[in-house]
């Protein structure tokens, strides 16, 4: 290549990448494409975004801020998506503020969110008091994201008032939300009955009420009798608070039917909570599970980037493959190795 065209060559730049100074006081300001960083930070499994993504978890989560935590689980079709869009127009007229955490089952193959790209509550999103974040569960069980209970310290910080996290939808191991949110809405749809069943009894226990999706037209028939056979399957369990009844509403988002019911439901139950320091314990014992779930994450980061272990690995697994060693002693061997290393 001629020198002068090799001079002419612009040098690439670095793309900008705001401190943790301003990601916080971006966050604190209320600053939506700063909020978006700061989750996709957060998110990062690139080892060198680990420590600014912690100094900016531990500043927010200084922040105090009394919210509203909704979990809104159930099975794919029930409506969950158009469900807490009217949900939301509700929540957003009290003049309030709302975070959507929307978790979309990710690909086998791509490790993204399948539905990702799909338009979803296109009238909340447009709502300035609005802010809706998809993100993809990474083959996560318990039907969030890895870091969905870190991306709702984020929003809290950010000022919103309540966050609702939206799970897959994928059964027994959506149990898992129940650690990081206030209350829990199960959705069925119509015609159900036969679905309760066999039904996730950890999904019913932890529910704190059931909401029938579609309940009008010619589904309301079908709706009622859902209602009925949802009630009786929570009177045969315990009760999740002594001073909660869990009630079963019939609801549409077309026509608006139960959805101020169903807002009326968890702020009264949540305030009940707070009333009687249940909140606060619950927060607690939150933070508690994080703090293990946390620990977790990186004692895995830090034992499969070990060197001796990756060193190891492929030759483990085949002995393992081949019958020559027990995965037993493959993992004692593989434990063995990075204690003598780190």
């Amino acid at each position: 290549m001629p020198e002068s065209i090799e001079m002419s060559m612009p040098e690439k730049r670095k793309p900008y990448e705001p401190g943790v100074d301003e990601i916080v006081a971006g966050i604190l300001e209320g600053n939506r494409r700063m909020l978006s960083r700061a989750i996709t930070l957060v998110e990062s499994t690139k080892p060198e975004h680990e420590s600014k993504a912690h100094e900016v978890l531990d500043r927010c989560l200084a922040v105090k801020k009394e919210t509203i935590r909704i979990g809104i689980t159930g099975s794919p079709g029930a409506g969950k998506s158009t469900f807490i869009e009217s949900l939301g127009k509700e929540i957003i007229a009290e003049g309030l503020r709302l975070a959507v955490l929307a978790v979309d089952p990710s690909s086998s193959r791509s490790g993204g969110s399948i539905l990702g790209d799909k338009a979803r509550m296109e009238t909340l999103a447009a709502h300035p008091a609005a802010f809706i974040r998809p993100t993809a569960s990474s083959g996560h069980l318990g039907g969030t994201s890895p870091k969905t209970h870190e991306a709702i310290v984020l929003c809290e910080a950010a000022g919103f008032d309540v966050v609702i996290v939206e799970t897959v939808g994928v059964g027994q191991s959506e149990i898992t939300v129940d650690s990081m949110v206030d209350f829990i809405l199960l959705l069925m749809l119509p015609g159900s009955g036969d679905e309760l069943q066999g039904i996730k009894r950890g999904i019913m226990e932890i529910a704190d009420a059931i909401a029938v999706t579609k309940s009008d037209g010619t589904q309301e028939p079908l709706a009622l009798v859902s209602k009925a056979d949802s009630e009786a399957a929570l009177r045969m369990l315990p009760p999740k608070h002594r001073f909660h009844e869990r009630r079963v509403f019939l609801t549409s988002s077309v026509t608006g039917k139960g959805i101020g019911d169903v807002w009326k439901e968890i702020r009264d139950t949540v305030a009940s909570m707070r009333r009687q320091n249940i909140l606060q314990a619950r927060r607690k014992e939150q933070l508690k599970k994080l703090l293990y779930s946390s620990l977790e994450s990186m004692l895995r980061t830090r034992f499969f980037s070990n060197r001796a272990v990756h060193a190891m690995l492929p030759d483990i697994e085949q002995k393992v493959l081949s019958d020559s060693l027990s995965p037993f002693s493959g993992a004692k061997a593989l434990l063995e190795a990075f204690q003598n290393r780190t």
